[in-house]
């Protein structure tokens, strides 16, 4: 296993355009089911055909990117089942990855988590304002943030799973998340989860981190409706492209 952060930067072409696969399936420029033939994802990324295959490979175990058999690849489905399954998985993974943070964090654990925080408080001001771009660069200080918090977890497998959900969790919202009807304080909730945090109280930061987590959940499988269009609409038949939420609200 190659641990990565959400700061690691690729380090070979192979790794460069896993990143950028990724990266499009996550934004939803690659849509659920889509088949994914090598020639035109060789032009769409400007590499060799070999590299274009490795790098799918290495996305099946990460759950996005499905094997066919001699059909070839294909991005993985949405549901609202998966979507309930990944909550309830990354509950149970980053609480135990907290609850281990907070026993073993040091100093510079802490610092982490407060430089974390900050960043993310600027791409929410930009959010907020409208700003161009501001809506992928909030993704990525989220995911630092949550990445901060857990840093000290002992297990690097905890750790890799983590980022594996992270991106899962970020392709329900960048698909889902058209609906801001649901009233809902995100910054607030950061907080509170840093301050349990860096408080060192082990029960409310857990129990912040999970209500925190299941609140995406619940807002999410209201707009149930989405994925269903998502479903019978891409794939081997499907033609309508469903555009990528533009702002994170309600996420997490």
């Amino acid at each position: 296993m190659t641990e990565t952060t959400p700061d690691t930067p690729p380090r070979t072409r192979v790794e460069e355009t896993l990143h950028a696969i990724r990266r499009d399936i996550v934004s939803g420029a690659l849509e659920p089911g889509a088949k994914l033939a090598v020639e035109p994802l060789r032009e769409r990324y400007g590499v060799g055909s070999s590299t274009i295959r490795e790098a799918l490979s290495l996305l099946i175990p990460d759950g996005l990117v499905t094997a066919r058999g001699q059909r070839g690849f294909a991005v993985s489905p949405i549901s609202i089942d998966d979507l309930r399954d990944l909550g309830r998985t990354r509950i149970l993974l980053e609480t135990h990855a907290l609850r281990e943070s907070i026993a073993e964090g040091d100093d510079d654990w802490e610092a982490g988590i407060v430089a974390a925080f900050h960043r993310l408080g600027k791409a929410q001001e930009a959010l907020d304002q409208g700003v161009p771009g501001s809506a992928g660069d909030w993704e990525v200080r989220n995911h630092q943030f949550h990445a901060a918090l857990t840093a000290a977890c002992r297990s690097r497998w905890v750790r890799h799973m983590l980022d594996i959900l992270h991106h899962h969790s970020e392709r329900y919202r960048r698909f889902a998340l058209t609906d801001r009807t649901v009233p809902r304080d995100v910054h607030a909730e950061h907080v509170a989860l840093m301050e349990a945090t860096l408080a060192r109280d082990v029960d409310t930061a857990c129990e912040v981190a999970a209500m925190h987590i299941q609140r995406t959940t619940d807002v999410l499988a209201q707009v149930e409706g989405t994925f269903e269009a998502a479903a019978s609409t891409n794939g081997d038949g499907g033609s309508r492209r469903m555009a990528p939420a533009d702002t994170p609200r309600d996420a997490t």
